[in-house]
């Protein structure tokens, strides 16, 4: 197998509960960013590195959806195989639930719902020119409390990593990318549950630590989400799309009544008519705008309709309609096949059907 990571193990288990009631049909890790699954972004990013073998970690909620999405893995060039996990017992618990597929290999960790800017090519190099047993990867955070946290000895190195401190030692909190060797196996087996009743991937790195093996680090430079939010997973469309390149597919038709400006995306058999785009926008294949307003860092996704409305900064997933909505959109998530339209009828009042966990924002 030679010195190099040649597995990775990604996490798409998880419930998706802060994303609720988006991920009442779907796992959190198949959501749209830049009209792309969140999934798509991790895999790409381990394509780069050369891996063929990718064990993705699946529960009974996301098993089905990420097997019909992803396939063999063959698009991507990989073998992938399917692990379940019979409940989210922790992120240490899913290298248990993969040491059949991991085996004695180096290997890459990846939480399926990570995004971040600068790829891993660069970190995959360091950790085996390292010879470290792990290496974890840090952003500054504002609001460390809510990640696991590192803390350093006055030469650097890394001390102890804490999850979820009530008081953090630094505000370097771990991101969802780990390499590891087969030793996290044995630390894994070798750690207690936590209060949360979850095997904890902070704890068996600390074992690590405390055993005297060597974990490195690597500090990020440019941006990383965790899309477990509605707001992270808004504001990373706003950084994808910043980055985005604007071009008409030849089967498109943009009317002369409309304006497109900046950046914009149009894909196949799109429509626009009397309407301004305004990017950095993406618009999916087959959708429709009429009379409106697309402003900018707005994905809209495949045969979406948009009539006499304006909507920005909004991420509108497959075959939603917005329909003679007099009120901007804005700063909003629209889950697929949804349906919002103006009500003419009597009584003049709001009428709406409102999923678990919804939120809605009324002028």
């Amino acid at each position: 197998m030679g010195n190099r990571t040649v597995k990775a193990l990604v996490l798409a288990g998880g419930l998706g509960s802060r994303l609720r009631p988006l991920t009442q049909t779907g796992a959190k890790q198949l959501l749209p960013v830049g009209n792309k699954p969140i999934i798509h972004y991790v895999l790409e990013n381990i394509q780069s590195l050369g891996v063929k073998e990718v064990g993705i970690i699946v529960g009974a909620e996301t098993s089905v959806g990420i097997q019909k999405e992803l396939g063999d893995g063959s698009r991507w060039g990989f073998d992938i195989r399917y692990i379940h996990q019979e409940a989210p017992l922790g992120l240490a618990h899913c290298v248990i639930a993969g040491e059949d597929f991991l085996q004695n290999d180096k290997f890459l960790m990846y939480l399926g719902d990570n995004m971040l800017k600068e790829g891993i090519q660069s970190f995959a190099s360091e950790f085996v020119a390292s010879g470290s047993t792990a290496q974890v990867h840090l952003v500054k955070s504002p609001n460390p409390r809510e990640f696991g946290v590192a803390e350093f000895y006055e030469d650097g190195r890394l001390k102890r990593l804490v999850e979820k401190p009530v008081e953090p030692p630094s505000n370097w909190a771990l991101t969802g990318i780990y390499f590891f060797d087969s030793t996290i196996i044995e630390a894994a087996h070798s750690i207690k549950p936590s209060w949360r009743n979850e095997l904890e991937i902070t704890d068996a790195i600390q074992w690590l630590l405390d055993k005297g093996f060597s974990v490195g680090y690597r500090k990020l430079r440019g941006w990383w989400k965790d899309t477990g939010r509605p707001e992270d997973l808004l504001e990373a469309n706003v950084l994808v799309l910043q980055s985005l390149t604007g071009n008409v597919d030849p089967s498109a038709s943009v009317d002369f009544e409309s304006l497109i400006v900046g950046e914009v995306k149009i894909g196949p058999n799109v429509e626009i008519k009397s309407s301004v785009v305004r990017g950095p926008v993406i618009v999916g294949e087959g959708s429709i705008v009429e009379d409106s307003y697309i402003g900018p860092s707005t994905s809209l996704g495949a045969r979406c309709l948009v009539r006499n409305s304006e909507i920005s900064c909004s991420i509108i997933m497959d075959d939603a309609k917005i329909l003679e909505v007099s009120v901007p959109i804005d700063g909003s998530l629209i889950g697929r096949e949804a349906v919002i339209h103006s009500s003419n009828g009597k009584p003049k009042a709001l009428k709406l059907i409102v999923g678990d966990v919804s939120k809605v924002g009324l002028v």
